[in-house]
């Protein structure tokens, strides 16, 4: 199956986002080793023992994120308190995912833990490069870990049982959360102001806001920053969370094979109200937009409003940031009429272990310390990582404080996070079918197919072909 693929896909010439993740075709992941009775972790006092593996040396790769930087800087006080040493790579995001891959596939043990979203997971542990955190949250916490004051959902979406087509939320623990984002509607208030608007509620809205708000502020000013260029970012921010309040689904699962669903009805009558959306109100050069430019136009006052992560603007908002700082908000996802569930979908930072480490216990304590409640707090009070993955921090007294400069964007997240959840089906070709998504919905929108319909069958075919080998009979 491994060499299947990647034949196809070097046929096809398209760059495997994942090397040696995807290469992994259908392979169940790997049984989690049996961990070491964890009663021996506490002193002869009952206390835990942080000491335990003392003079252990691990090897951690990061992201370039605020996150990173957050944990960075607290590795020393780690290194004292533990003795185990820390080395760590940062990468840009552009080329960490090929650098974690070979690393991954050489199994050497190297690192022992990397930073990952849950998409790049399934992949990972397809090829069973992932250790299941099951065992180690189970046996080898401290007192006051507390598991369970973790966000619920963004733990959820770190599990998966390995199964094509089987959704999040059971199975192993294939890593534990750093920060996530959802998905909900930024924008200017000055520019809503001007014109004289309301901010929009629902679908119909937002298109007679983005006729508006065209030119607000000058030439080459525009209504909505939304991401347009060819990869699969383009599709899992804005597009896929308004593709599930149409009702539409990616796949299902029928006979044993996963069956491409992009163009049914739902699906299509979306994808007509997106298109309409990015004519009447995206960017001018809307298909080379990514997180980036979207949220570098909103700052900048170009772009009125912005459908991206609720953290992007946040970036632009802090005081001195950018030049509309202090004039954006926060509001909840536009939908087909006012008070309907929004459904955002899901990206989450987490920390994860190679199965293939040679320190897991040490690694597993570098882990439960950058994920305790009160590293969390540090790192989204003191520092600006977002959004934080602990329900004691959104409930901190100074988060709150803190994140009232942002209007809206605590009540947003609380009206949307208990209907977020990851809404792509998952699967190890996810890198494969997402940019081809995002490609066929540049080429509708460049008026290369007759009609949505057309592009969408055309779509449809192209992620039958891409999953064609998964047998779900053999899972």
């Amino acid at each position: 199956m491994k060499a299947q693929f990647f034949k196809k896909c070097m046929a096809a010439g398209i760059a495997c986002v994942m090397v040696g993740g995807v290469l992994a075709g259908c392979s169940k992941p790997a049984e989690p080793e049996a961990t070491e009775d964890k009663t021996a972790d506490a002193t002869e006092a009952g206390e835990f023992d942080w000491k335990k593996y003392e003079g252990s040396s691990i090897q951690v790769s990061f992201v370039q994120h605020t996150i990173a930087d957050a944990i960075v800087s607290k590795i020393p006080e780690f290194e004292e308190a533990t003795g185990i040493k820390v080395d760590y790579s940062i990468t840009p995001e552009a080329n960490y995912f090929d650098k974690v891959s070979t690393s991954l596939s050489s199994r050497s043990g190297d690192p022992d833990l990397f930073m990952s979203g849950a998409y790049q997971l399934w992949d990972y542990s397809s090829a069973g490069f992932v250790e299941d955190l099951t065992p180690y949250i189970e046996n080898m916490t401290t007192a006051d870990y507390d598991f369970e004051d973790m966000v619920g959902s963004a733990v959820s979406a770190l599990k998966w049982d390995g199964v094509p087509g089987h959704a999040v939320g059971e199975g192993a623990q294939l890593g534990l959360p750093l920060g996530f984002e959802i998905y909900s509607l930024a924008y200017n208030k000055r520019a809503f102001e001007q014109a004289g608007i309301e901010v929009p509620k629902t679908y119909d809205q937002l298109l007679e806001a983005c006729d508006k708000l065209k030119e607000w502020n000058g030439s080459g000013s525009y209504a909505l920053a939304i991401r347009g260029a060819r990869d699969w970012g383009t599709i899992h921010p804005g597009y896929m969370s308004t593709y599930a309040n149409f009702g539409a689904k990616d796949f299902e699962i029928e006979d044993n094979k996963l069956v491409s669903k992009v163009n049914s009805p739902e699906a299509v009558k979306m994808t007509e109200f997106w298109v309409d959306l990015i004519k009447r109100g995206g960017a001018p050069s809307w298909s080379k937009y990514t997180w980036y430019e979207a949220g570098a136009d909103l700052g900048a006052g170009k772009a009125a409003m912005m459908f991206d992560a609720d953290n992007n603007g946040v970036h632009q908002n802090w005081e001195g940031s950018s030049q509309e700082a202090g004039n954006i908000a926060w509001t909840v996802m536009p939908l087909a009429k006012e008070g309907d569930t929004p459904h955002s979908n899901y990206w989450t930072w987490s920390m994860a272990m190679n199965s293939a480490s040679k320190n897991k216990e040490a690694a597993w304590y570098f882990l439960m310390y950058f994920t305790s409640k009160d590293f969390a707090r540090y790192a989204s009070v003191e520092r600006n990582s977002l959004d934080p993955a602990r329900t004691s921090v959104w409930e901190d007294e100074g988060f709150k404080e803190k994140m009232a400069k942002q209007e809206g964007y605590i009540e947003t997240y609380e009206k949307t996070i208990d209907s977020t959840t990851i809404l792509f089906t998952p699967q190890p070709y996810f890198f494969e079918t997402t940019t081809e998504w995002a490609a066929t919905l540049q080429d509708i929108v460049a008026g290369k197919y007759g009609s949505v319909q057309e592009g969408m069958d055309a779509l449809k075919a192209k992620m039958d072909k891409a999953v064609s080998e998964i047998d779900l009979s053999q899972y």
